[in-house]
């Protein structure tokens, strides 16, 4: 039995994130598929909010630690170590009395001395691409701590093939050292179709609608979709959009504000509909009585939505970035992210499917969907058996 630690910030609410979400996941998948091999350890701060902490605590067979050396305040202090030392000693001893044989090291460099194999997640190369979106100094801080886990002989985890190929191109040194795990989900609870339209009409939703279940971030790309959505009504074409997530871009502070005024410019209040934050089961609902998925996304690592849409069957119209070409393989169609007119060709398309051949689409999809959990869980075992064996080979 590998005990690994999953060492989580704990002060800030990130409770519906792409990061809680996943990380929700991925402690499912393991403590299901290979309690046998893996035994993972939550670590967060003794300033975490109850809110984030308690799903995590209702899992069988996870083991959640909290302890100081995570908190919020103390990160400055434990960065500094990291680099002065060579590794963060507290966050080292905490591991050694846990009996942590592996760490799996997101957004935060425990030094180049550290003295546990380690397995560097890198969702993606975001920064390299869309440049515009960072600042300078948010650009320096990303790319020279992606440069910092590959210099020190991290094995690296990647998302897809599309952000293998940018890892290996932008840092030579990590090729032979790179990992693709592609994470998959739990398909929903079943559910049938009227009690699913039931919350639809909770939102006043009309019976044909898209949606877009993306954070209310730039590089997102609402902007596309209202702009689509303005040329169909030109057209006399009255077409839904239900978007939820949360209202803000930490980037960009005046986006979500900025999106709100394009739509009342061009009168589209009753087309494009803020729903921002819904409950998770909502979220599901939405996309089983969808005419289809919308993710007009500039660059992901591996959509979320995506793959959840994949796990019930739903329709998807995505943009035609590498990442969405190579995870939805064929079951969606594509436009280009600037490409408005595009998107609205698309989305004026007659979309009827009756609530039976929806349910049947939703089982077969939902069969696929347990192969790719299964399979989620046993690479993501292998790579950390790959992360301890190059350890031993260069000791």
């Amino acid at each position: 039995m590998i005990r690994v630690a999953f060492p989580l910030a704990g002060g800030k609410d990130w409770t519906g994130t792409g990061l809680h979400n996943y990380m929700l996941n991925l402690m499912r998948v393991l403590t299901r598929y290979v309690p046998d091999r893996l035994q993972p350890v939550l670590f967060v701060g003794t300033d975490a909010a109850e809110v984030n902490i308690s799903p995590f605590d209702s899992i069988p067979g996870l083991q959640v630690v909290r302890a100081v050396e995570f908190n919020d305040a103390c990160k400055g202090q434990r960065f500094r170590q990291a680099l002065l030392m060579g590794f963060d000693r507290g966050v080292a001893l905490c591991f050694r009395e846990h009996g942590i044989d592996v760490l799996f090291e997101r957004a935060t460099f425990y030094g180049w001395r550290f003295p546990l194999p380690t397995v560097a997640w890198i969702p993606d190369f975001q920064h390299r691409h869309l440049k515009e979106m960072f600042s300078l100094a948010a650009y320096w801080q990303r790319d020279l701590g992606f440069r910092s886990q590959i210099s020190c002989g991290r094995h690296i985890m990647l998302s897809s093939e599309d952000s293998r190929r940018d890892c290996e191109c932008f840092f030579p040194k990590s090729i032979g050292r790179t990992s693709v795990v592609r994470f998959a989900v739990f398909p929903p609870d079943a559910s049938d179709y009227d009690t699913a339209r039931a919350i639809a009409n909770e939102y006043k939703l009309p019976e044909r609608f898209f949606y877009l279940p993306n954070q209310f971030w730039k590089h997102k790309n609402h902007r596309v979709v209202i702009e689509a959505l303005h040329f169909l009504k030109q057209q006399g074409k009255e077409i839904v959009v239900a978007a939820t997530g949360k209202p803000d871009d930490y980037r960009h502070r005046d986006h979500y504000s900025n999106l709100r005024s394009l739509v009342t410019a061009y009168g589209l209040e009753n087309n494009f509909r803020f729903l921002e934050m819904v409950p998770r089961q909502h979220v599901f609902a939405l996309m089983r009585t969808c005419a289809a998925l919308v993710n007009p996304s500039r660059f992901e690592g591996w959509s979320s939505t995506v793959e959840e849409a994949k796990s019930l069957g739903v329709p998807m119209l995505l943009s035609n970035v590498g990442v969405h070409l190579e995870q939805a393989d064929g079951s969606a169609e594509y436009f280009a992210p600037d490409a408005p007119l595009q998107l609205a060709a698309l989305m004026g398309r007659p979309r009827e499917m009756s609530s039976t051949a929806r349910q049947e689409r939703e089982q077969v999809a939902v069969a696929a969907s347990w192969s790719r959990v299964r399979r989620y869980a046993e690479d993501f075992s292998e790579t950390i058996y790959r992360a301890m064996s190059s350890r031993v080979m260069s000791a």
